[in-house]
């Protein structure tokens, strides 16, 4: 069976291909109805359209909070037309049959996702309307199509295409499915933002803590740290775990072209996050693509001054911090210019016009920031294939969380074995420089100290084993994968190609024996940071005394298998 479309109520806060699709209704002579600035793109465009306030004879109100709560819109709505009671009461009442509900709600996460949103615009984003005639539209799915998501546009014109303005039932009950979990995650998104403002907000007499499991104010501030939904009242993970992802695309392949794959995200992701990228141009993301993009965009992130690393294989073959983003962009790529060919490039401030000159005759595969000129977009549209992506991320706001330890804005690392999952905390942050030692005699230099802390930030981003060798904030040697510590030490000179003179190290684990050392002693490295921890740490540090290095001991490992 097929329900003909002759009404349709159209009220869409995301209004991409609005105008296009109420043109195709249009053409099936379906009369449209609209509210507020809706009404407007529509009227502007040219489409006939017939204003909220005519139907229902009662105008908007409550600075729109009040339009559409009304017996001539939800009678249209929920008259089922398999009933003839309900048929003979709405046509009582003067009350028309609306047979399409087209709606997406107000942007509230976009809104709360701001930095410093104050409650009160929070509390304006909450749509009201919207929900009840989706809830409405989906409630009554045997009679009325209920959409919600923009991507439905073409397909829901095709069909009516072929069957004359009608669509099935069948049609009619999977987009109701769709706007069940459209308003569902909607409320989650409500419901999550407020129960986090408890401890500002909140009352301790109130028994929230009864459906929350928590008893206070202080056990909710935890609960409400990070990964929530993976962890208990005490911050461990939970016995059992369920989580809520949906599909963000489809790729062409896996890691490698006999593998399928497809793209994921977790559906309360932050409009900052990797996953959140919107692409400005370019080929459609590969599955290597989105772990290297995604590598890259973690370097930068957590550095204040102006980052670029360049990375190949997850690893980076560059990074640099520099007084503007073409200064790092250019001493990222000459670390080592072999290596960066095909690469994918990330920047933690707006990319310029300047770094695009530097970038246009090389082979980039992905280049991300949180912006970018227009001039600069102007440029790279020149290479068509080049995937540009656009990170709604806000550097100082991120960096004032990560410095206070809020692990709100770290997403848990999760791993797949053969039948299950392994889940731990991101090795996201800042370390406590207070906590750090120098273990030698010598100690390390002003300038030396910036090198082995720009290294020690980055080095956490290689592949273990993993050496990194720095100069003046620039990786000039990167070693990176391999069984041993002392490999990785020789692959990491070899590839700053004579640069190692005053630079210094930084390992990400401690050094198990002394032949590290002396290689290091070798070529002229200054200093040396590590965790420590080793049965050997004595024979060490008593090396690094002998041939003048200093060293400096963190207490903190940071593997990355």
């Amino acid at each position: 069976m097929k329900i003909k479309i002759e009404r349709a109520l159209i009220s869409v806060s995301d209004k991409k291909g609005i105008i296009d699709f109420a043109r195709g209704l249009e053409s099936f002579g379906i009369q449209l109805i609209s509210t507020g600035g809706t009404y407007k793109a529509l009227s502007e465009a040219g489409i006939k359209v017939i204003k909220i306030d005519e139907l229902t004879g009662f105008p908007e109100m409550l600075d729109g909070r009040v339009k559409t709560l009304h017996p001539f819109v939800h009678g249209g709505i929920l008259a089922n037309r398999h009933i003839p009671s309900h048929m003979e009461q709405i046509e009582k009442a003067g009350i028309k049959k609306i047979d399409m509900v087209v709606v997406n709600l107000y942007p509230f996460r976009e809104t709360i996702a701001k930095p410093d949103v104050k409650i009160e615009e929070a509390i304006e984003n909450i749509d009201i309307g919207g929900p009840t005639m989706i809830r409405s539209a989906a409630k009554n799915n045997s009679s009325v199509a209920v959409v919600t998501d923009p991507d439905d546009y073409g397909i829901i014109i095709d069909e009516m295409n072929k069957n004359e303005g009608s669509l099935s039932e069948k049609t009619l009950f999977s987009l109701s499915i769709k706007a069940f979990k459209h308003t569902c995650e909607y409320d989650s998104y409500i419901f999550n933002y407020f129960i986090k403002k408890i401890p500002e907000y909140g009352s301790d007499t109130v028994r929230i803590g009864d459906f929350l499991n928590v008893d206070n104010t202080k056990a909710l501030q935890e609960v409400m740290s990070g990964s929530n939904i993976l962890k208990d009242n005490d911050g461990n993970f939970k016995d059992a775990v369920k989580l809520s992802i949906e599909k963000k695309q489809n790729l062409r392949y896996g890691e490698n072209p006999h593998q399928k794959a497809s793209y994921y995200k977790f559906t309360d992701a932050l409009p900052s996050s990797f996953v959140m990228a919107g692409q400005l141009q370019g080929k459609e993301l590969s599955y290597n693509n989105i772990l290297d993009g995604n590598a890259a965009f973690n370097i930068v992130k957590e550095f204040e001054k102006p980052c670029v690393s360049v990375i190949k294989h997850n690893n980076p073959c560059g990074c640099a911090v520099g007084k503007s983003v073409e200064e790092a962009y250019i001493k990222a790529y000459e670390a080592d210019p072999l290596s960066a060919y095909g690469s994918v490039i990330a920047s933690n401030y707006k990319w310029n016009e300047k770094a695009t000159e530097f970038l246009m005759d090389k082979y980039v595969e992905i280049i991300i920031a949180p912006d970018f000129e227009e001039k600069a977009l102007e440029m790279l549209s020149q290479k068509p294939n080049l995937r540009v992506l656009k990170i709604n991320f806000d550097l100082k706001s991120y960096i004032a969380r990560i410095k206070n330890a809020d692990r709100s804005v770290m997403y848990p690392d999760i791993k797949s074995v053969d039948g299950g999952l392994i889940i731990q905390d991101s090795d996201m942050g800042v370390d406590n420089t207070e906590e750090m030692k120098v273990v030698t005699d010598i100690q390390p230099s002003q300038s030396q100290w910036k090198d082995l802390l720009f290294g020690w930030q980055v080095v956490k981003n290689v592949k273990s084993n993993a050496i990194l060798i720095t100069k003046d904030e620039v990786t000039i040697g990167v070693g990176a994968g391999q069984m041993s510590r002392v490999d990785s030490t020789r692959i990491a000179i070899e590839k700053s190609q004579g640069k190692c003179e005053g630079a210094v190290i930084a390992s990400d684990a401690f050094f198990p024996f002394t032949d590290a050392i002396e290689i290091a002693a070798e070529n002229k490295l200054a200093a040396i940071i590590q965790p420590g921890g080793s049965v050997r740490d004595e024979e060490v540090i008593q090396a690094c005394n002998k041939y003048k290095i200093a060293m400096v001991f963190t207490g903190k490992r940071h593997f990355k298998h």
